[in-house]
């Protein structure tokens, strides 16, 4: 089985470096140059240049949401540190990743999570992806990487996998809008643990936690890793089992780096977790993503009928990315690029 369409003269001919960089690196397997190059591009220094005395990125909110308890400095942190390790791989030995990550695991708890996105409540999804990006940071041996990773085996329902939003919460009976909202976003309420395991994971939430152990050169074998796979392949294509991020079409709308969890997310992490975990699902993935490439060899960032995605420059530099991700799957599963 082959790609029908070869991606790689685009990639090349693209006019940005580190694509081209990455495309000779990971998808010719050619020697480069040392990926300092890449940290010294103009749109890595714009990134850091906004960066905070404390390591974070400071975010811009209204007057009506500044007395809110969620902490959007955690947030705009997360969002631009996708950039500069995901995308630009910069790592622990940059500077601003050494000053972003003491800020992140000064939002670090007790318990173990990272907190402040939902003011006081639990957010798994979001610790595991956090908590990815400083894994290939080069922070895996690191005792509060440790103890975030315990922290959300702790977390899981008894299926194995993860929900979306706070599962302290889910126990509370007859929970309205309103209250929810309050928990969520009120930095005086407690942290509710009024969990409820029997009720089934989310794939939008497994998604997100399960990159954290993907990434990891000791967890990605785990037991509870093959599990939480499995879990999520069985979903590829079709509805959550939760209402936030439910419709099929989410699978097929894309964004790089990776924030919320779609087929070409939940492959990455899979292709790390190993294919033995569900082949035919897998398989019929991959076979999605040959059907849908386009002739310029390049993937559209949508192919959902409920969400809107606008042609723009802008937009081209993502579908060259997400090219880029995508071809590198291709590749980590065995396929030919034609």
């Amino acid at each position: 089985m082959v790609l029908k369409y070869n991606a790689i003269p685009r990639l090349l001919n693209s006019n940005n470096k580190a694509i081209e960089y990455f495309t000779r690196r990971d998808l010719l397997n050619e020697n480069v140059e040392d990926i300092s190059l890449i940290w010294e591009l103009p749109e890595v220094k714009k990134i850091i240049k906004k960066q905070a005395i404390d390591g974070s990125w400071k975010k811009n909110v209204s007057q009506k949401n500044k007395n809110c308890g969620s902490n959007y400095s955690l947030v705009e942190t997360y969002r631009q540190l996708r950039f500069l390790i995901d995308q630009y791989e910069l790592n622990n030995n940059h500077p601003s990743v050494k000053k972003a990550a003491a800020y992140i695991f000064s939002c670090q708890t007790p318990e173990g999570d990272i907190r402040g996105i939902l003011a006081n409540q639990y957010t798994p999804y979001y610790t595991g992806a956090i908590i990815y990006l400083l894994i290939k940071a080069g922070y895996y041996a690191d005792n509060r990487i440790e103890e975030a990773l315990k922290w959300l085996l702790s977390m899981r329902q008894d299926d194995g996998g993860w929900v979306i939003g706070s599962p302290g919460i889910l126990g509370i009976p007859d929970l309205s809008y309103k209250e929810l909202i309050d928990l969520t976003s009120n930095k005086n309420r407690d942290t509710m643990k009024c969990f409820d395991k029997n009720k089934p994971f989310s794939a939008a939430g497994t998604g997100m936690v399960i990159r954290a152990f993907a990434s990891h050169p000791i967890y990605q074998k785990s037991a509870a890793a093959i599990t939480a796979a499995k879990l999520l392949c069985s979903k590829f294509f079709q509805k959550d089992n939760w209402t936030s991020y439910q419709h099929s079409d989410n699978w097929v709308r894309f964004q790089y780096p990776y924030w919320w969890t779609n087929i070409v997310s939940a492959l990455e992490s899979v292709s790390y977790i190993g294919i033995g975990v569900d082949k035919d699902r897998i398989t019929g993935a991959l076979n999605w993503l040959i059907a849908n490439q386009d002739k310029s060899g390049l993937w559209n960032l949508s192919y959902s009928k409920i969400h809107k995605t606008c042609n723009n420059p802008k937009n081209y530099e993502i579908q060259l990315w997400l090219t880029l991700a995508i071809s590198r799957i291709f590749k980590r599963f065995g396929f030919k690029k034609t």
